[in-house]
């Protein structure tokens, strides 16, 4: 009769022969049940977590578990590195981020991958509710990857934080998140409120509008499109604006324009029946200028195929510092629009396969560089880098609120509670973040010089012209 083969050798189970355990064994149980207990009370606050477990500690662990993919970030994304360049050197204090308190609508605090706020003021209609709920649908699509951290958001229009308030070498700026900023100022820039959907004047969740105004663009051929400049918008919210209506056209002159007030009580009256943006993709240029502030209408503009003409601003947002002038826009001189408007219409309809090409480059750059998943990315990135500069370990306060989706869908109502439905990520992304550029300052003074020398041969072609029409040439 045959023995059955020995599974184990003594070698490789010692204790076999009595099933005791060894004394290695038993040493291994009681230190993970010691690192399971302590996790316990670490989460429900008996004991407290060392700083390098949160913070920036946790951060660069994240981005070590979480690498990115080969696929480098679309332009824009080296800016991150530029917003942050004021707390490069000395990190970013509980005391800084507190001394944003002043403007700021709310604080958001992410701890082990929640979402917390603390409000502190209400903003202009739902634009806290809608940037909230975009920071939560981040939380979403990138599950158990945010780092902890806390940050202050302003909503308001206008940057705040002026530079020339914090230049010296013992200055502490309050490191604020806003919409937008400029170049006297230190405001970080993020993504606005409308990507998820603007209730107010019913424009629906980003990732939608896309796809409205691509099928929009099929509708008319760029060559069979009017070949005026169009623009339609509020003209009362700046003094620009309402000098941009002087360039109307009239019976005494003709500066090949197309421009309409926009009145948004009649539009909400009559259901909205002429505001749709898929249906404004008809003529070979439209019109951008600023507002009181940077304008959301900026990507509805840009992503029609049509040619911007892009009126020179003082704001900028988060994604425009990605794409140049004559490649991605027109540009248009802000002291004298009529005259400026009237050459690049004239210079479009006489190079209409070179304007055809700008209004194309710059839309595609808008679907492709701004879809969805990649402002996700952009959000991921900013706060990464953002989170890896605090020198303390964020905590919730005692009057946070958890963001919960079901709870923020229930208490919204009408388009509100739409847009929210719509917008709601209801799976994480399976795909790889992009890859984050890293921070050169060459790169970004190249690109600054191309754009600088795209202007000057604007200017120098628009100069010429008109001194060719006053000599009757």
């Amino acid at each position: 009769m045959k023995t059955r083969p020995q599974i184990f050798s003594s070698r490789s189970w010692r204790s076999s022969d009595n099933n005791h355990p060894t004394f290695r064994t038993t040493m291994v149980l009681i230190f993970s049940f010691f690192l399971l207990l302590l996790g316990l009370f670490v989460r429900i606050g008996w004991v407290k977590s060392p700083i390098y477990w949160r913070g920036k500690g946790m951060a660069e662990h994240r981005s070590n578990l979480y690498r990115p993919s080969n696929a480098t970030c679309p332009p824009h994304f080296r800016w991150i590195h530029e917003d942050l360049r004021p707390w490069r050197n000395k990190g970013i204090t509980k005391k800084m981020v507190e001394g944003a308190r002043k403007t700021a609508n709310f604080k958001v605090i992410i701890v082990d991958g929640r979402v917390y706020v603390e409000k502190y003021k209400d903003s202009i209609q739902t634009r806290d509710l809608f940037t909230m709920w975009g920071i939560l649908q981040l939380a979403r699509w990138y599950p158990g990857k945010l780092p902890d951290l806390e940050l202050m958001f302003d909503c308001g229009d206008r940057p705040v934080v002026r530079s020339k308030d914090f230049s010296g070498p013992l200055a502490d700026p309050p490191p604020l998140f806003r919409y937008c900023s400029d170049d006297s100022n230190l405001d970080i820039v993020f993504p606005d409120w409308s990507f998820w959907g603007w209730g107010e004047i019913n424009i629906k969740p980003w990732r939608k509008v896309l796809e409205d105004i691509k099928e929009g663009n099929k509708r008319t051929k760029w060559k069979e499109r009017v070949p005026f400049a169009y623009w339609k918008g509020n003209p009362h919210v700046d003094p620009s604006r309402r000098d941009l209506l002087k360039c109307n056209l009239t019976q005494h002159q003709n500066w090949d324009t197309l421009l309409y007030s926009q009145d948004w009580d009649k539009e909400s009256k009559e259901g909205y029946k002429q505001s749709n943006l898929e249906d404004q993709c008809t003529h070979r240029y439209k019109i951008y200028i600023e507002g009181w502030a940077w304008s959301v209408s900026e990507k509805y503009i840009m992503s029609c195929d049509s040619m911007t003409l892009y009126v020179k601003p003082r704001f900028f947002d988060f994604f425009i510092r990605g794409m140049l002038p004559l490649q991605h826009f027109w540009p248009i001189n802000d002291r004298s629009k009529c005259s400026s408007l009237k050459f690049a219409v004239e210079w479009g309809n006489n190079h209409t396969s070179q304007a055809q090409a700008i209004g194309e480059d710059g839309s595609k750059y808008l679907h492709e560089n701004l879809k969805m998943e990649l402002v996700y990315d952009y959000m991921f990135h900013l706060l990464n880098e953002y989170s890896k500069l605090l020198k303390f370990r964020p905590s919730i306060p005692a009057g946070a609120v958890e963001l919960r989706p079901e709870k923020m869908i229930g208490a919204a109502k009408g388009l509100h509670k739409k847009f929210m439905e719509d917008s709601l990520e209801k799976s994480p992304n399976k795909a790889e973040l992009c890859g984050l550029p890293p921070h050169d300052p060459t790169v970004l003074r190249e690109f600054e010089n191309k754009k600088l020398n795209a202007l000057k041969q604007v200017e120098a072609w628009e100069k010429d012209y008109w001194e060719n029409e006053r000599k009757g040439n």
